[in-house]
């Protein structure tokens, strides 16, 4: 049988794979993100107001394409082929 040794980590860096200009770069866990631009987060409102606008666009265009779909069925069965 192998003898294995247990693991223990004494904190030691033995390769630091942070580098500058990227998001990995360790950061105080309590603070708050900072967004890029400057702008605050949004509040649960806003949130929700966002979601449900995009939710709409997304139906909206959805049904764009459904009617267009059956008014193309629409032409094709009364012109088309005839």
């Amino acid at each position: 049988m192998r003898n294995k040794k247990k693991f223990a980590d004494d904190g030691r860096v033995i390769a630091d794979m942070s580098f500058e200009g990227t998001s990995l770069e360790r950061k105080d866990p309590a603070s708050k993100p900072v967004l890029p631009d400057g702008t605050e987060e949004l509040d649960r409102k806003q949130t929700m107001t966002a979601i449900g606008g995009a939710l709409l666009a997304g139906l909206l265009i959805g049904f764009v394409f459904i009617i267009v779909f059956l008014l193309f069925l629409l032409f094709a069965t009364k012109v088309w082929l005839r």
